[in-house]
């Protein structure tokens, strides 16, 4: 009786595998850009050896890397790697509309920086609202000169970030966009560079697929927390 007990639980355990693994796509075909679209920025960006490489460029502001799609409640797992330097991000439900800041891509952002540094923490990119995360205690969970395996959960207004294994960040904020774009950032950086960031299995779990049906063109709608800036 123990023993089929056992292997009930085993191939109960084998089909709930199967079925997140089913569930998690690709963002990134490992060859092409499809399904992507550069908003803001001069920076390029180009595939190589299986991953999106972001290369700076000088005097231009923030650039990003967005999915057509918008998503919700998900899921989010990539690998990264950032030049000494240089500082980046992967923004979550973000967004970018004609009536806000000439388009600005702007939304919860995942930081990404060389360490010592806040990789992990949100900060709200383009908003005017800053630092989401407002204690950034751990400065220690990316390593330098190799991949980081990144995490991101986010389900309603909780988001919980993962850097190689390490939970780092476990925030709940009502007033932040719950429904957006994934998108690459490459930071501007004035005159210094080159710089180049570098992404690869890019994979999402879409956790609320028909609530990020019913939500397809809000990205290009403001996001409910931006301050907007006052005409002169």
């Amino acid at each position: 009786m123990r023993r089929t007990l056992l292997l009930t639980l085993t191939l109960a355990l084998l089909a709930g595998t199967a079925w997140a693994e089913d569930k998690c796509v690709s963002l990134f075909d490992g060859k092409t850009l499809d399904g992507w679209t550069q908003r803001n920025g001069k920076a390029t960006y180009r595939v190589e050896d299986g991953a999106i490489v972001g290369l700076t460029a000088k005097s231009s502001p923030n650039s990003f890397l967005c999915t057509n799609k918008a998503y919700c409640d998900f899921d989010l797992s990539f690998e990264v790697k950032v030049d000494k330097g240089l500082n980046s991000g992967v923004q979550v439900r973000s967004r970018s509309s004609k009536d806000y800041n000439n388009e600005r891509v702007h939304g919860p952002q995942v930081e990404i920086t060389c360490g010592p540094g806040p990789s992990g923490y949100i900060y709200a990119e383009g908003t005017g609202r800053g630092w989401m995360s407002s204690e950034r205690p751990i400065n220690d969970a990316y390593k330098n000169d190799q991949w980081n395996k990144y995490r991101v959960l986010a389900v309603g207004p909780r988001v919980q970030v993962w850097i190689n294994g390490r939970q780092v960040e476990d925030l709940t904020d009502e007033a932040a966009s719950q429904c957006g774009f994934i998108g690459l950032q490459v930071h501007g950086v004035g005159d210094r560079g080159p710089f180049e960031v570098r992404w690869r299995k890019i994979t999402i779990k879409d956790l609320a697929p028909e609530k990020s049906a019913k939500s397809q063109d809000v990205q290009f709608t403001p996001a409910p927390d931006t301050k907007k800036k006052k005409k002169k």
